[in-house]
């Protein structure tokens, strides 16, 4: 009974190579059905993500295959040469693909510590193995740990509660700080760039529908605006939409303000006092910090977001005791079951054995006292279980305790030859 692994991840595999590694949900599918005929008898699951190629493989009857041959299997699946793979691809077994699983599952190996993506990653790539007969009782149960340990480090550690990226800090942190809602708000988002991008990613998935992307490239404010489900507008036309909206997000990388106070002043008039959110990711700065003392203006520019998002990391840091713990804690659960598992034939061997033995003297007692009626007969039966029970527990009981201390092949050898049991 083994587990099994190999995988990189952006700390180990460059990102041309981990490219040319990475496999689509219908290309995992293929290769789990073509491990599955080369290696038949084993299960296996494949975590495929921008960050990380691993594969884990185990077996009940059969061990896996050697780090060698799941390196040359992966490679081929890819088109790539298994030489280039070897070097960057690390093989573990058993404790440490179970440490490293849960770890995985709890975003404690994450590019951003505490990342919520990877345990809906983790659980999809469970999922395909089921679907395509993959997986088994060994990775079922894997999995299944990792998930619990996940849900435990989310629910009983900060780790994952502190925002790391800006735009998440600006939205949930600093908008949420004056809006309750967002999807009776007007968003404006100046700018059309990566930043831009992933921020009204957020807002949406915050609720904003009523979207304006202005940019000085209209194109480049018509593209954005389609594929987020927003609106283009006119950068013209600055002054007026500055006027309606209630939420600026603001990430153009002009060299001087796009807001001046004369700007904001033409809008200003029109506002009649409603409350407004700028979020001034650019650097240099798009809003003079001037317009930050008008009243009903809430503006914040990359250094406010940059000190919380280290305040956030520094806050997460202190949570990763914590979260190890619980990492440590279930796998130790997961192998003091897995081991307890390997003692189940000796078991077996021992109950039939005291259960046949007990049959054979039931049958001469009940032969020799034929007088006996059904209730005297059950009583004495009972009796018989009951010793044999009493007797077993001890060396059971030993071999499951044992078992939580790994595993326990002196005390299984020493039963089978104090019982004459046969392997």
């Amino acid at each position: 009974m083994t587990i099994a692994f190999v995988g990189g991840t952006h700390r180990t595999v460059p990102l041309l190579l981990r490219e040319r590694l990475a496999f689509s949900a219908e290309q995992a599918a293929e290769a789990l059905r073509r491990f599955r005929s080369r290696f038949p008898g084993r299960e296996v699951v494949l975590l495929s993500t921008c960050n990380r190629v691993e594969l884990y493989t185990a077996g009940e009857s059969q061990s896996p295959p050697p780090a060698d041959q799941l390196v040359s299997f992966l490679a081929e699946c890819r088109g790539i040469d298994a030489g280039l793979l070897e070097p960057v691809l690390t093989p573990q077994q058993d404790e440490d693909v179970v440490r490293h699983l849960l770890s995985v599952a709890s975003g404690l190996d994450s590019m951003v510590l505490g990342e919520p993506q990877i345990v809906s990653q983790v659980k999809q790539a469970w999922a395909l193995a089921r679907q395509n007969d993959a997986c088994g009782p060994l990775t079922g149960e894997m999995f299944e740990a990792a998930l619990r340990t996940a849900k435990r480090v989310a629910t009983e550690t900060g780790l994952g509660r502190e925002r790391l990226s800006i735009p998440s800090v600006a939205v949930a942190d600093f908008a949420r700080g004056v809006f309750e809602r967002f999807d009776d708000k007007r968003v404006l988002l100046i700018g059309a760039g990566k930043m831009a991008r992933e921020t009204l990613r957020y807002l949406r998935e915050a609720g904003a529908r009523d979207i304006i992307v202005i940019n000085r490239t209209a194109e480049r404010a018509d593209q954005l605006a389609k594929s987020l489900g927003g609106r283009p507008g006119r950068f013209d036309d600055l002054a007026a939409e500055l006027a309606a909206a209630d939420l600026v997000v603001s990430t153009t990388g002009a060299p001087e303000p796009v807001v001046t106070p004369t700007v904001f002043a033409r809008a200003e008039a029109d506002r009649q006092g409603r409350p407004l959110v700028v979020l001034d990711l650019a650097v240099p700065r798009d809003f003079d910090p001037r317009i930050g003392d008008r009243p009903g203006v809430w503006l914040y520019s990359i250094d406010d977001l940059g000190s919380a998002c280290d305040a956030n990391r520094r806050s997460r840091q202190r949570e990763m005791p914590a979260a190890v713990a619980i990492v440590e804690e279930e796998t130790r659960r997961f192998m003091g079951d897995l081991h307890h598992r390997s003692t189940a034939p000796v078991i077996e061997q021992l109950r039939a054995g005291w259960s046949e033995t007990g049959e054979a003297e039931l049958d001469r007692l009940f032969r020799r006292l034929p007088n006996l009626d059904d209730t005297a007969r059950l009583e004495i039966r009972q009796a018989f279980d009951r010793y044999a029970a009493k007797m077993l527990h001890p060396p059971l009981a030993s071999l499951r305790n044992e078992s939580h201390s790994g595993p326990p092949h002196g005390l299984l050898d020493a039963l089978r030859r104090l019982f004459d049991l046969k392997e």
